[in-house]
């Protein structure tokens, strides 16, 4: 069974069924059904054209979902409607259903987590996480969501900006998580830049562009986390690096700084640092100061302080996350790592194991684990030294 061609056809097919007239929620619902009868068909016997199959055994799932005495009329009608046996339509519908899910009926965050919950593949956990939130908190406001869109006709798309929030949300996942959907968020951001004619639609591209050129460098062999520091700027690919670079500078050159060409251009800064001595931290500085101006966010401000940190010292990056609350997570991972470089090895080694068991996932939890382990051998050779 392949797991990822059915996540693949999932978005196209919900998106078949809510043209034809289904709601979104008993759409998604009928796909959900549709899935699980793949996974129990498919072994033995899969079909020449998936998707069609899907749609076909969807629909017929979301008729069954509605027949009742008061909706015979209206099934009746829906049946003429059913697809024809036969090869679907080979389109690519998952950037229209991105727009979809950003209804104006909802809140941009509820629009968010419905897309990231129905589109994007992402569990409830995995989005609660994204958002800072506890899961019951997320599975509420997905719960909610889908009973505002239920029975209401997409005929309304989203705004751009909501739908640059799921994909970049849907990348950040791809990128650092689970589910492998970061090559997919930078698929869809160049269909939306080749229709949408908007400078943080070029910032988004450019930094997912940026980020995904270092991607072979983030781990190692043996699956371990190595730190930008630490990367191999030879694994770069800078091709991709070339490319957002490109496109930042002529997002820049608009004149319209948004979040996503701010971030851009700190990814950029790294990626033009032959080595990580060479980096410019006072003007990644800079740039995070325009970020905290124009979203405020406390993420922002955390990796705010460990720029500082860099570039005038770790006193005073310390200082910079003094500001900021005891609960932010990765607060305590760069606690450490500013107290390792204050020299106070006690204090990082203690924060280090403190961070491993807040972490937020397994590669993390083993890289900060082994950043605990080192040091504590450091305190162990001074001690019988």
């Amino acid at each position: 069974m392949n797991e990822a061609l059915l996540r693949s056809l999932t978005p196209s097919v919900i998106g078949i069924l809510v043209r034809r007239g289904a709601g979104f929620a008993a759409a998604e619902d009928a796909v959900q059904e549709a899935l699980v009868e793949a996974v129990r068909v498919w072994p033995a016997e899969r079909p020449r054209d998936p998707k069609g199959w899907l749609v076909t055994v969807a629909w017929r799932k979301f008729l069954d979902a509605t027949r009742s005495d008061t909706a015979r009329r209206r099934r009746e009608d829906l049946v003429d409607l059913e697809p024809e046996p036969g090869p679907a339509a080979d389109a690519d519908d998952t950037l229209q259903l991105y727009f979809l899910c950003a209804h104006p009926s909802l809140t941009p965050s509820s629009a968010v987590a419905l897309t990231l919950r129905a589109v994007g593949g992402l569990t409830t956990r995995q989005i609660a996480r994204a958002y800072l939130v506890p899961e019951a908190t997320m599975a509420q406001r997905i719960s909610r969501a889908k009973r505002t869109v239920a029975g209401v006709r997409f005929d309304q798309p989203g705004d751009v900006a909501t739908v640059l929030r799921v994909l970049y949300l849907v990348f950040n996942e791809g990128y650092s998580g689970d589910v492998d959907l970061a090559a997919e968020a930078i698929r869809l951001t160049r269909q939306l830049a080749a229709v949408v004619d908007h400078p943080e639609v070029a910032g988004l591209l450019a930094l997912m562009l940026l980020h995904h050129a270092r991607r072979a460098s983030r781990t190692a062999p043996d699956g371990g986390l190595v730190p930008l520091a630490e990367q191999d700027r030879a694994q770069w690919d800078t091709g991709l690096i070339a490319e957002g670079i490109t496109v930042l500078q002529r997002a820049l050159a608009r004149d319209r700084l948004g979040e996503f060409q701010a971030q851009a251009a700190v990814a950029a800064l790294h990626a033009d640092a032959l080595t990580a001595e060479e980096t410019d931290w006072v003007q990644i500085v800079e740039w995070y100061d325009e970020l905290v101006r124009l979203t405020g966010s406390p993420v922002v401000r955390l990796n705010r302080a460990v720029a500082v940190g860099e570039a005038d010292g770790p006193r005073a990056g310390l200082a910079a996350l003094a500001e900021l609350d005891d609960s932010l997570p990765r607060r305590t991972a760069v606690a450490a790592y500013l107290h390792e470089r204050d020299e106070d090895v006690v204090t990082a080694a203690r924060l280090y194991a403190v961070a491993a068991h807040e972490a937020p996932n397994l590669a993390e939890r083993d890289y900060l684990t082994r950043q605990a382990a080192r040091l504590n051998a450091v305190l162990k050779d001074r001690r019988t030294g």
